[in-house]
């Protein structure tokens, strides 16, 4: 036998479905790990940051009798949290602040990581690179789902050595942090199959997020509205939720989310090898013969954002259907619980009207996740910049502001709309179920909070207008403003750390007298961010 024969036998017995995955795996994990560590951190955070507070907020068995009594059947809370079953220990409150939201950003690390590492590729056209050297067809696939494996036990572990490092039960903190990575397993399987069927990455992204999306505001509805205990079977989150960290400590409902993990990824590879390289399953529609709508810089911004704001849309008014059914049990759940008639008394109603008030919750919640939209438009005008997409526009007579101006309206008028959309939704349900609400009421709700999410997408412009560096500024924004309207009041945080909230200077259109100078002031706050925004886009230079 030949140099040349067993050189040739050597390839052939390393030739397989998964050749060349090593040293690509090796590359990728250098590449991928800063933007996988941020995640892992934060998740960690927010456990660690649990059981630390606990004690500090919550020192005697009074204060968390309190905390209990608050928070037991909170359906505002149960919908963004899961159930309060346990907030006597501190692994129970734990398991109740960061259980539901620890997976969701787990899922959604996975998902980012298995499209980057895959569909993004070949976008981009570096997978054609690639895949010109000695590289089998689904070594690609395989890396990236090897990627998202490896971020989703590194926060796993590393969640669950900080969790006990700082107080943390062994058992319930290492059950905590096994449903983050059962989690990423899952939503990885879901990407992988997305980034089968989807056109491109931006489709195969949007296609994933929307089943993480549905799957936590359908967990979060079952929790909310007391439907049969069988129900939470109905999700992968729900399927996490079953663990019962903190309380039962039960480790078996994480096969579940393995076994339906390995399914996708069978089903992921099974569909690669049915399409072609760079297309998805899902083939793209030709594009019209004339520019259409495209045909000035007002509808070419329009046209850029219109998928995602059809489907954000859609969503809006869908959660508006889905919670305005939670207001019929408001009534039962706040006639046995004088506590958390308190807390939602709190957010500006009186206590004759504590429907609305629980209304008025919703609402604020349906902002926040509007203000993300808003930002998510905002941040594709540095996305297309830094794919050198803007630059040919702005090098004829288009003006840097008249380009800026067309996105900025695309963002606030679709906040605006949506807020309105999902008010109209919330109103017709929760009337036709409880007489006492009228729907202009909760529309006219819905419109005097556009403003509070026009302010933080004006953070977002000033972060893209001025810095585009910093632009991490605008996620900052809505995270604070989550954490200080959510959880501020639980907290007992002062008025002057919640006054930083937009949304805490939203007057109550029901008051007797609303405070429309709050009003004013987030108009004229946000105003002078996206000033602040134009400005800095004139000004500084374009990529």
């Amino acid at each position: 036998m030949t140099a040349t024969d067993v050189a040739r036998a050597d390839v052939e017995r390393a030739a397989g479905p998964l050749t060349g995955a090593r040293p690509l795996l090796a590359v990728a994990v250098r590449q991928d790990a800063r933007n996988l560590a941020p995640w892992v951190a934060l998740i960690s955070a927010l456990s660690a940051s649990s059981i630390l507070a606990y004690a500090w907020i919550f020192p005697s068995a009074d204060d968390r009798s309190g905390l209990a009594r608050t928070l037991a059947g909170n359906p505002a809370l149960s919908l963004l949290f899961g159930p309060a079953r346990d907030l006597m220990t501190a692994d129970g409150f734990n398991s109740w602040r960061a259980g539901q939201l620890g997976a969701l950003f787990a899922g959604l690390m996975a998902i980012l990581a298995v499209v980057r590492n895959s569909r993004a590729d070949e976008d981009s056209g570096q997978a054609e690179l690639i895949s010109s050297g000695v590289l089998a067809r689904g070594s690609r696939l395989a890396v990236a789902l090897l990627i998202a494996l490896i971020g989703s036990v590194a926060l796993g572990v590393v969640c669950f050595l900080i969790t006990i490092a700082v107080g943390g039960g062994m058992v319930s903190s290492l059950i905590l942090a096994a449903t983050f990575t059962a989690s990423g397993l899952v939503f990885a399987g879901v990407a992988a199959v997305a980034a089968q069927i989807g056109s491109d990455a931006r489709t195969a992204s949007s296609i994933s997020i929307a089943v993480l999306g549905i799957c936590y505001v359908l967990r979060g509805y079952i929790e909310s509205s007391g439907a049969d205990g069988w129900t939470t079977w109905l999700t992968p989150l729900g399927w996490l939720e079953e663990t019962r960290a903190g309380t039962d400590n039960n480790p078996w409902p994480l096969l579940l989310p393995v076994a339906l993990a390995i399914l996708l990824v069978l089903a992921a590879f099974t569909l690669q090898g049915r399409r072609d390289f760079g297309q998805g399953m899902l083939a793209p529609r030709p594009g019209p013969g004339g520019a259409g709508l495209a045909s000035n810089v007002w509808g070419l911004a329009l046209k850029a954002n219109r998928t995602s704001l059809i489907t954000w849309l859609i969503a809006f008014a869908g959660l508006g259907l889905v919670f305005g059914n939670l207001a019929s049990s408001i009534g039962d759940l706040l006639k046995d619980n004088p506590a958390m008639s308190q807390v939602l008394a709190a957010g500006g109603a009186g206590a004759s009207d504590l429907t609305f008030a629980f209304l008025v919750t919703i609402l604020q919640i349906i902002a926040i996740i509007a203000s993300i939209m808003g930002v998510q438009v905002i941040l594709r005008i540095y996305a297309e910049e830094v794919d050198y997409r803007v630059e040919p526009l702005l090098a004829g007579s288009l003006r840097r502001s008249t380009y800026l101006a067309s996105n900025v309206v695309v963002a606030l008028g679709g906040t605006a709309l949506a807020m309105i959309l999902a008010g109209t939704g919330l109103g017709l349900v929760a009337s036709a179920k409880d007489s006492s609400i009228g729907i202009g009421d909760v529309v006219r709700q819905a419109v005097v909070t556009v403003p509070a999410v026009w302010l933080l997408v004006g953070i977002a412009v000033a972060a893209v207008g001025a810095v585009p560096t910093r632009r991490l500024i605008a996620w900052l924004g809505v995270v604070a403003t989550f954490g200080l309207t959510i959880l501020g009041p639980t907290f007992n945080l002062p008025d002057w750390a919640l006054d930083i909230s937009p949304l805490r200077h939203v007057p109550n259109v029901t008051a007797s007298s609303p405070d429309w100078a709050g009003l004013l002031w987030l108009l004229v706050i946000a105003a002078l961010f996206i000033l602040v925004g134009f400005t800095g886009f004139r000004r500084r230079d374009i990529i």
